[in-house]
């Protein structure tokens, strides 16, 4: 159990590494000795929450399964906590069509919140790939259910990032060069917004243009095609390599 709060007070420090080890620790102990199954849905849970932090959203999920079902069984206040991290695991693995079902489920029905509702509000949102439609319901009608989980509102606030970058991607790709201020009219967002984003996306090469500040326009260029003639190239000197390997031992064996 010590190790247990070691890692909950590292992962809160944002100390991964240090966490996972003292995670790892209450794992090899629970595994050594007989434990409740409330501690060991606890430490299901802070493993599902460390697995978030490495976008690891399948086996996050498994863990959040888990800690559930350990939580339900014992009747504890802390399953619609763990049934909350399974639904948001789902969208973070690009799967937000299947909340709804996991939300009918026999388990999850009895645990029917706000929060079940804000997860699936957002599910809805990310699969219609609308950036207005989720941003209302971040800070719209569940902004407190949102906020008030620094793991949901830290993994959304990436989601919708994630989501803006989808979008003007999209919006520039018919475009060899367009003026920012027109992208930003379209997304209907500000323009030192939409600006900074495309500053951010060109310098993390997620996008592959240059901004021109005189004429205030993005210029997009065309994707470029690698280059297989260099590997080619190796690939066939390797070859003649080993030609050559194979005459020198026939060479010596005529000797």
């Amino acid at each position: 159990e010590v190790h247990l709060i070691e890692s909950k007070i590292q992962h809160a420090l944002k100390n991964i590494p240090k966490a996972k080890a003292a995670l790892t620790a209450a794992r090899a102990a629970a595994n050594s000795i007989y434990i409740g199954p409330l501690l060991q849905a606890e430490i299901d849970l802070q493993a599902g929450c460390l697995s978030t932090e490495e976008k690891d959203y399948k086996t996050s999920y498994s863990y959040f399964y888990e800690a559930f079902e350990g939580f339900d069984g014992q009747n504890d206040a802390r399953a619609p906590l763990a049934l909350k991290y399974m639904l948001l695991s789902k969208i973070m693995n690009e799967k937000p069509e299947d909340v709804p079902q996991l939300i009918a489920g026999k388990l999850a029905l009895k645990y029917n919140s706000r929060n079940v509702d804000a997860m699936k509000a957002v599910a809805n949102a990310y699969k219609e790939r609308s950036l207005h439609k989720f941003q209302e319901v971040i800070d719209g009608e569940y902004s407190n259910e949102i906020r008030e989980d620094l793991i949901v509102s830290t993994k959304l606030k990436d989601l919708s990032n994630k989501l803006l970058e989808q979008n003007l991607k999209r919006i520039l790709e018919p475009y060899s060069r367009v003026e920012i201020e027109h992208v930003a009219k379209l997304m209907e967002l500000p323009k030192d917004h939409i600006t900074r984003k495309l500053s951010q996306m060109i310098l993390d090469q997620k996008f592959n243009g240059i901004l021109d500040q005189g004429t205030g326009a993005i210029v997009v260029f065309d994707e470029e095609s690698e280059d297989k003639a260099f590997e080619y190239a190796l690939g066939i000197l390797d070859e003649l390599d080993g030609v050559v390997d194979k005459l020198l031992d026939k060479t010596k064996e005529l000797d």
